[in-house]
């Protein structure tokens, strides 16, 4: 139960902090927290507080889920929290251990002196929740450090550590942690300590809301609020929170006190009220749940002491970064010398790269490449936990290579790949263990992205699968499983998206238009900006590999087909790489710059296959890429290959640059509604009977037609 309790120590109240397992502060804390600091004001015997978190942490923030249901408006709120410690007569003294997060740093920014351990974190993260600190953070924050340096902290939401907080004027003594069991009690004694010789000091500058930021003549010059703001802009193109945070920590430089709180509550209340809030925090809330897999028993998974990664390429030097990042020794195996060479240097390159910006110390980088081990024969595989293939996308190939690994690799290891697109079930059949056998779909570069796609097969056990979720947290990715099928999720529901955007190229379109509709729609790129930069040439082999690029080997059951990405590789514009592809692009830059000779490309093939090009409009292209790919989200919902529209959404916020603030397709589809895209899907099927992605979700069909949202499906579903 949560609760604040206090005891005497000498003259000092210890105010202890109860709500595990992070100490949020949910209602209970906030009125424990106000009448236990009454009742130590009260007390003759007490000359000054220290506030403290128990357990683990100081408190780690609000309780997100009383945004939900309305409490984080009842009474006392943590703005009065705050009011109520920083106008105490006694001194008070936050002492920070854990994570002292969000409300929590809002929290000790209400008292008047801050100590903590060396290993504690610090950080107003509420950006990356929609909104901005709502409990005084954009303005006791400016008042206590400056300007310039909290409106960095506070539109980044960044963390910093003690060390950092020390140096900015954040807090006022480091203590070091010692023991991580006896680290509490550490800091509370120091603490206490540290309160009895602050006890009879006067209480003169120590009130943070009565102070004034340290470069406020800087800030009163006219146009640095207007650079501040466009940087703001320019860096988080797309968002709400970072301007509206610009416009509080203004008001923190420009009006009193009382006045500033005024416009921070009008801001906080505002963001909290609109779309970018709730789909970030349907962002949040899904991460947090993507890793639980119903009726799986997570103390199934087995540890992993050592990991074999089989190919030197950019993914598998990626895959040995992720590991070796996390400390898990790495075997690092190709067929030829030269290959492996490119591998270890292109490993060595990004962490030179690391040190040289100061991510990384010398003597870091060399035990991370003391724990990596490169070799030409399988064998070294031998003792490996788990092995990973990361070769060629070819079936054939990938199939000998696990027939192979499966030869040598221990009885009890796991065998996993990296495609991004095969069955997983027939590279299983490959080895006398398919239950043990799984994907693991890295995303490039895979040393940076955090997404995972961790694909069970038919006889992947559950200990298999527990593993690699219990993995995926290890080596820091959002791990989430998914179901064997063609492109399994992500590049599963891309199929129809890309080739609505090529089919309207057949039509009238050109790849700056459909690339500018989506990127307006916060995209980080639009399809053929994706492709050049992935290489064009990756799609071509697969769909040579399919028999798709031949007319006389073409499924019957793919349906309309667009031949311009096969033209352009036959052109050999692979892309960046090639310095051309659906764009131009001058000798070592990435800027997309649209070619004549594409668009005549475009023009003379539209003309061979006779079809009348026609103006597009920007509604219909976002429409036709956009709807085809939500509806592919319902299907994969239906057939049980993704578990929860949540973690759908989650693939495509971490994986394929869907902007966060929209909350992923799934959520997108809830927002423009149900009813509106499937009647759209069903006219465009119509119109374009052959393009069968047009072809509405049976599950979208009934929630669409009884009115009912994704939500509330999934609650009947979860009561049956």
């Amino acid at each position: 139960m949560a609760h604040v309790s206090i005891t005497l120590r000498q003259s000092i109240a210890v105010l202890s902090i109860s709500n595990p397992p992070v100490n949020t502060l949910n209602h209970a804390v906030r009125h424990g927290i106000v009448r236990s600091v009454r009742e130590a004001i009260s007390d003759a015997r007490v000359q000054a507080l220290v506030l403290v978190g128990a357990g683990r942490s100081f408190p780690a923030g609000a309780d997100i889920k009383e945004f939900r249901g309305g409490q984080a408006l009842n009474a006392p709120v943590l703005t009065e929290v705050c009011d109520v410690l920083e106008q105490s007569p006694k001194p008070i003294v936050a002492a920070l251990h854990g994570t002292a997060l969000g409300g929590g740093l809002e929290l000790a920014l209400g008292c008047h002196y801050r100590v903590a351990l060396d290993s504690a974190h610090l950080g107003l993260p509420e950006v990356h929740l929609g909104i901005l600190p709502g409990a005084g953070g954009t303005q006791r924050l400016p008042r206590l450090i400056g300007l310039q340096r909290a409106l960095d902290l506070i539109v980044s939401g960044q963390h910093i550590s003690a060390a950092a907080a020390l140096k900015l004027g954040l807090i006022d003594q480091i203590f070091q942690a010692g023991a991580p069991a006896a680290a509490e009690g550490t800091l509370l004694d120091r603490a206490v300590e540290y309160a009895q010789g602050i006890a009879s000091r006067p209480l003169d500058g120590r009130r943070v809301s009565e102070l004034v930021p340290r470069d406020k003549s800087t800030f009163d010059q006219s146009d640095v609020w207007d650079k501040a703001l466009a940087t703001v802009k320019a860096q988080h193109r797309g968002y709400d929170a970072p301007i509206r945070i610009v416009e509080a920590v203004r008001a923190a430089a420009q009006l009193p006190f009382k006045q500033g709180m005024a416009k921070e509550y009008e801001l906080v209340v505002n963001l909290m009220k609109g779309p970018q809030a709730s789909a970030l925090q349907h962002l949040f809330f899904a991460e947090r749940e993507v890793g639980t897999v119903p009726g799986l028993n997570p103390s199934l998974a087995k540890p992993v002491r050592s990991v074999g990664v089989l190919g030197a390429g950019t993914m598998g030097a990626g895959i040995a970064m992720v590991f070796l990042n996390a400390k898990i020794p790495v075997v690092l195996l190709d067929t030829k010398q030269e290959f492996l060479d490119r591998g270890l240097a292109g490993i060595r390159a990004v962490y030179a790269s690391d040190v040289k910006k100061g991510k990384l110390t010398e003597e870091a980088l060399a035990k991370r490449l003391a724990l990596l081990t490169p070799t030409l024969d399988y064998a070294a595989f031998a003792n490996v936990d788990l092995a990973i293939e990361a070769v060629f996308e070819n079936m054939d190939i990938k199939k000998q290579v696990f027939a192979k690994l499966d030869a040598v690799c221990k009885p009890e290891a796991i065998l996993a790949s990296n495609t991004s697109t095969l069955n997983i079930d027939e590279m299983a059949a490959a080895t006398k263990r398919p239950e043990q056998f799984i994907g693991t779909h890295f995303f490039s570069p895979a040393n940076v992205m955090r997404l995972l796609e961790n694909v069970r097969g038919k006889k992947s056990s559950p200990s298999t699968i527990a593993t690699v979720m219990a993995l995926s947290k290890t080596i820091k990715k959002v791990g989430v499983l998914v179901g064997n099928c063609d492109g399994f999720v992500g590049n599963r529901m891309l199929e129809g998206y890309a080739r609505e955007a090529s089919f309207m190229l057949e039509e009238g379109a050109l790849p700056a238009q459909v690339d500018k509709v989506l990127t307006s729609f916060g995209m980080a790129m639009g399809p053929f900006q994706m492709g050049d930069l992935a290489g064009n040439d990756v799609g071509w082999r697969i769909r040579q590999g399919k028999g798709m690029t031949n007319p006389a080997t073409r499924p019957a059951k793919e349906g309309r087909y667009c031949e311009l990405g096969d033209k352009l590789c036959e052109l050999g514009r692979f892309g960046q790489k090639a310095g051309a592809g659906w764009y131009k692009y001058e000798q070592g830059q990435r800027k997309a710059i649209p070619d004549d000779a594409v668009a005549k490309l475009i023009e003379a093939h539209s003309s061979s296959k006779g079809i009348a090009r026609r103006s597009i409009s920007d509604e219909e292209i976002f429409e036709r890429c956009m709807y085809p790919l939500i509806n592919e989200g319902f299907k994969v919902l239906e057939e049980g290959i993704a578990l929860r529209p949540g973690d759908i959404d989650i693939i495509w916020a971490y994986g394929y640059g869907f902007p966060r603030y929209r909350g992923g397709p799934m959520h997108v589809a809830q927002t423009i509604g149900l009813k509106k895209i499937y009647t759209a899907l069903a006219k465009y099927s119509k119109q374009f009977p052959t393009s069968h992605h047009f072809v509405p979700s049976k599950l979208l069909q009934t929630l669409a037609e009884t009115n009912t949202t994704l939500e509330q499906h999934l609650a009947t579903k979860s009561k049956l």
